[in-house]
């Protein structure tokens, strides 16, 4: 195994988890700020799995997102 390929793969595909993830994130809370659905004081519960094919990787990060 080549360390510095694993490496950069890895960050690679964190960086493009994280870039999308807020993107995704921020559309969703906008939706429902203006569909009236949140007010914006809230704090929201949030999950992230993440699977890795082949090593039988499966954990879930739990969290929440402020809004104020």
């Amino acid at each position: 195994m080549n360390q510095d390929t694993f490496n950069l793969s890895i960050r690679k595909f964190l960086k493009m988890v994280g870039v999308g993830s807020q993107r995704e994130i921020e559309h969703a809370v906008e939706a429902a700020l203006r569909d009236g659905a949140i007010s914006g004081t809230e704090s929201l519960p949030c999950r992230m799995t993440l699977e890795v094919d082949g090593v039988k990787l499966k954990i879930v990060f739990d969290g929440s997102i402020e809004l104020e």
